[in-house]
């Protein structure tokens, strides 16, 4: 019986020491989307180059979105590459991109692979 009584202590303080598991947390409200700009040609860059070539471009998450008229419009991937944090490269097999050169981080090249052609460019 003594022991019996010594179990019974012995488990209800075992249970008094169980607390119950925490209330799962509430999910959290999800992060708002970035507004979107009201007019389409915010974000844009111009550039204007070597050999009478313009281009626009638009820079998103990993990517660029070029529109270089008569050229045509591509759409390049964020690339390794680059000689400082300021300069930063992409590209896809048509055409690779270089921004953030020169000694104010306003110039560009474009490398298109065909037919090769090099122009060198500065933001408007």
């Amino acid at each position: 019986m003594k022991f019996l009584a010594l179990g019974l202590l012995a488990t209800g303080s075992l249970l008094g020491c169980v607390s119950a598991p925490p209330a799962p947390a509430l999910p959290s409200a999800p992060a708002a989307a970035p507004a979107l700009s009201a007019s389409p040609a915010a974000g844009l860059q111009r550039y204007r180059c070597d050999q009478n070539l313009e281009f626009s471009v638009r820079f998103m998450d990993d990517s660029a979105v070029i529109d270089a008229g008569a050229r045509g419009n591509d759409v390049l991937l964020r690339d390794a590459g680059g000689m400082t944090p300021q300069q930063t490269v992409y590209s896809n097999p048509r055409l690779r991109a270089e921004f953030g050169l020169g000694a104010g981080g306003r110039e560009a090249v474009l490398r298109y692979l065909a037919p090769q052609l090099v122009v060198n460019c500065v933001k408007d």
